[in-house]
């Protein structure tokens, strides 16, 4: 499950360039489309991280950090492409993006004992 959850957030990487790119060209149609793909792309995080939370049998700060990182990461994604589409100033959200990715990636990979690395 953690490796769909991985494969899930790189999608969503990659998606939100390609999204904001659309939307930046003025491609609406195209943009739109992706932007649908990438909120469904939303429920596979969730749908395995919650199944990847439900595997720990003792809850700890960390994990609730990296779960409450993992969802504010969600919302400045669409957030920024949202904004992106609308024309409106993205820098915050781009800012708050970053932290809440390192912040879950960092516990994900390095701290946590059902990450991928040992």
């Amino acid at each position: 499950m953690a490796h769909l959850h991985i494969t899930a957030w790189l999608i969503a990487f990659i998606l939100l360039f390609v999204v904001t790119s659309f939307y930046k060209q003025g491609k609406a149609k195209p943009g739109k489309i992706l932007h649908m793909i990438l909120r469904l792309d939303y429920l596979i995080i969730l749908f395995t991280g919650i199944s990847l939370f439900l595997q720990y049998s003792n809850i700890s700060g960390e994990l609730i950090i990296k779960v409450l990182a993992g969802l504010w990461a969600i919302a400045s994604i669409e957030m920024i492409t949202v904004k992106t589409n609308k024309d409106k100033p993205t820098k915050a959200w781009w800012i708050q993006f970053v932290i809440a990715a390192v912040i879950a990636i960092v516990l994900g990979f390095g701290r946590l004992p059902l990450g991928v690395l040992p």
